[in-house]
């Protein structure tokens, strides 16, 4: 029953969800729609208020006529009385007879006649009165009749008369027979014909207001088009150019203010493509200079590396600081050495000749991998690294060398700026995507630090010497690497509570979904909550005695 009643109300939902999705995507859907609902509201006031005017004028003209009809008859039927000579009952009522039939005549068929007695009337002749037509009697209230007998000037009603339903009026007026007492003379009148006029007019108002909002409609439109056209033509061009269709210009038409908006649009189009160009190339000399020096410089580094390991090799038989000098010298050749090779990974990437093996590995694998290989540096550094797997599988189809220097690269960052502290890593997985955290407790980043923390050598602390090389590259090769997988790294840090870096890669082709499969923001229980914690070989460490390190 309750399936039943959702399905009923997405039933109903779904063409409003359709009609608010055309109503905000659509200009001139909402300009037309607008008018038409001010024409319509000013057409049915204005047509309300002539309607009203014109019934009042046709009814107030008709009553001023009918009150001067009935108040020309009623006296001259109080003449006739007031003359008749008739004084026996028969007489009385064929005079009755005679003054129906002629004020009958007077009114014509548009008019209908009553009489009665007056309740007052003492005299004791009786006399029929008639009406002219069946039940028209009815249509005499008892208010009139009071008024009548109080002698209230002519008094009037508006009635519905009988069988036809019409509007009409009813006039009355005293009259007094001699010999007969006193009678009540009622003037019946019809408005059906005004009432026909009244919708006629209606008619003709709703016809020509129809016409007058359909014609508001369709020039509205022919206007709203006029000026959407060229707005719609723009946005179809800045989406091109966008596209990096830079050639694309709209079409110039006349000179009016759309021309000009065209003209200046198509300027600026024109000043963008130059600019666009001209850091095109500016970029291009750029990578290709960057290119050709990392292997220009290939080769004397070569040389140089041959003489640096002879002397790194005979460095015990050197005076102590000769050694040392040819100990940095070889430290110093090995970080030249991956700065050439980020510059070239860097400028591989920019120029979109990056490629990518891909191959169906175990995620955890790869993080268990990286871990291991940097457990001597961390445990020299007295740092411990907990890594954490949830349950289940991790596969995804990845370039395995590109993620595990993703990953290498988080470790030796988090490792660098612990201070000593643990180093949390998970890995965690659904149906769309695979998610790797990796998190320190150590000098923590700033919300400004953050923003640019995958910036190219930009550091946190340039004051702050690197215990572990590093050529201020990776953090930005490790983005560009999940970018390219269609993943996402992300990062967080707060001053004195440490940073967090979340590697996201999709498992298929649906790519990644909104919900992951780990928080960015994790503390230290949130850890042990993702899985088992994962036991790591014990790292083999040695301290040289010339301070060489592991």
């Amino acid at each position: 029953m309750r399936a039943s009643a959702n399905a009923v109300r997405e039933a109903l939902a779904a063409p409003l969800r359709v009609a608010l999705r055309r109503w905000t995507r659509s200009m001139s859907l909402r300009v037309v729609l607008s008018t038409l609902v001010v024409g319509i509201g000013t057409v049915a006031l204005l047509g309300a208020y002539v309607t009203t005017q014109m019934r009042d004028g046709l009814v107030d003209n008709r009553v001023e006529r009918v009150l001067a009809e009935s108040a020309r008859d009623a006296a001259t039927a109080q003449e006739r009385a007031g003359n008749s000579t008739a004084a026996n009952p028969q007489d009385l009522q064929q005079f009755v007879y005679e003054l129906t039939v002629q004020l009958r005549a007077l009114g014509g068929e548009s008019r209908g006649l009553v009489m009665l007695r007056s309740p007052d009337n003492t005299s004791s002749v009786p006399l029929t009165t008639e009406e002219s037509t069946t039940d028209l009697r009815q249509v005499v209230s008892t208010q009139m009749r009071a008024a009548v007998a109080l002698d209230v000037p002519q008094p009037w009603q508006f009635v519905a008369l009988p069988e036809t339903g019409d509007p009409g009026v009813v006039v009355g007026s005293p009259l007094e027979i001699p010999a007969a007492g006193a009678f009540e003379l009622y003037f019946v009148y019809s408005l059906a014909d005004e009432q026909a006029t009244l919708a006629l007019i209606q008619q003709v108002l709703a016809l020509g207001a129809a016409v007058l909002v359909a014609l508001v409609v369709a020039m509205t439109w022919f206007v709203t088009a006029q000026a959407v056209r060229p707005v719609r033509q723009a946005a179809r061009v800045a989406s091109r150019l966008a596209e990096g269709r830079l050639s694309e210009r709209m079409t110039v038409r006349g000179h009016d203010e759309i021309a000009t908006l065209a003209q200046t649009f198509n300027e600026m189009a024109e000043s963008l493509q130059r600019q666009i160009t001209r850091m095109e190339n500016l970029s291009r000399l750029q990578r290709r200079f960057v290119s050709d020096v990392s292997h220009e410089l290939r080769t004397p580094l070569t040389t140089i590396r041959m003489a640096s390991d002879v002397l790194y090799d005979a460095r015990t038989e050197f005076p102590p600081h000769v050694g040392r000098s040819a100990e940095l010298l070889s430290t110093q050749l090995d970080r030249f050495e991956a700065l050439l090779s980020d510059l070239l990974e860097i400028s591989r990437i920019d120029a979109g000749a990056a490629q990518l093996e891909f191959e169906e590995v175990d995620l955890a694998d790869v993080v268990r991998d990286e871990v291991e290989a940097v457990l001597p540096i961390a445990a020299d550094m007295g740092v411990d690294i907990r890594l954490y797997l949830s349950s289940g599988s991790h596969t995804a189809s990845i370039d395995r060398p590109r993620v595990g220097r993703i990953i290498r690269n988080l470790l030796s960052n988090a490792i660098e700026h612990s201070q000593g502290g643990p180093v949390d890593v998970a890995v965690g997985a659904d149906r769309r995507g695979v998610a790797v955290v990796v998190r320190d407790y150590g000098l923590g980043l700033t919300s400004h630090q953050v923003a640019r923390v995958f910036d190219r050598f930009w550091r946190a602390d340039s004051a702050r010497t690197r215990t572990m090389g590093g050529t201020g590259l990776g953090l930005s090769i490790a983005r560009e690497d999940a970018v390219l997988h269609e993943g996402r790294l992300e990062a967080w840090g707060q001053p004195g509570k440490g940073a967090s870096f979340r590697l996201l890669l999709p498992r298929t082709s649906e790519g990644l979904g909104s919900n992951a499969p780990l928080a960015l923001v994790m503390r230290e229980a949130d850890f042990a909550a993702v899985g088992a914690r994962v036991e790591l070989s014990s790292p083999l460490v040695t301290h040289g005695t010339d301070g060489s390190g592991p």
